[in-house]
């Protein structure tokens, strides 16, 4: 397949999306950490933090803003973006925060996460945010590439629980004028 972003569609997440959100969520966790995590440790971190209560709170909270890419209709990843208080580090909470740039397995490669990545860009610029941060887990190295790519560089870390699994997250930040 060829590069779709000039096809996709992005656009915000209705709480009436919510089961495609939660069914994208979870997929997509899945797909990238089971193997690399106890089945207890995946389906704790799945039901807490991708249950439909945890993320209808999170698309009502005013700082969160989740954002579909479709393509032909169909949702091809999200991002979910935090500012102030919804921040998962609340030293950076001046910033815009990419929690969550998930992309469906048959789309990967295709574009989804540049544009996904792009929207992030143009949402920082909107909100006059200094910079745009996100965590990413110290072992999912295609993601890290991914990121280093898009011109973001490491500059902190911090803990991250996966069920009952303390992991370590390396902060990243992009800004336009580094």
């Amino acid at each position: 397949m060829q590069n779709i972003q000039d096809q996709l569609i992005i656009s915000r997440v209705l709480p009436a999306d919510l089961p495609i959100l939660q069914q994208i969520s979870r997929d997509t966790f899945f797909d990238t950490f089971a193997v690399y995590n106890t089945p207890e440790d995946m389906q704790r971190y799945m039901e807490h933090n991708l249950g439909a209560e945890q993320l209808s709170r999170e698309l009502d909270n005013s700082d969160s803003e989740f954002f579909f890419a479709r393509a032909s209709g169909e949702v091809a990843g999200y991002l979910k973006l935090n500012t102030g208080a919804a921040c998962t580090d609340s030293r950076y909470a001046g910033a815009l925060e990419i929690e969550r740039i998930y992309v469906r397995r048959e789309f990967k490669g295709l574009g989804v996460g540049q544009a996904l990545m792009k929207k992030a860009r143009e949402r920082m610029q909107e909100l006059n945010l200094p910079w745009l941060w996100l965590g990413v887990w110290e072992k999912n190295e295609p993601a890290i590439l991914f990121y280093e790519k898009q011109g973001f560089v490491p500059f902190d870390t911090h803990g991250f629980m996966l069920g009952n699994d303390l992991q370590t997250d390396i902060l990243m930040r992009w800004n336009q004028n580094l």
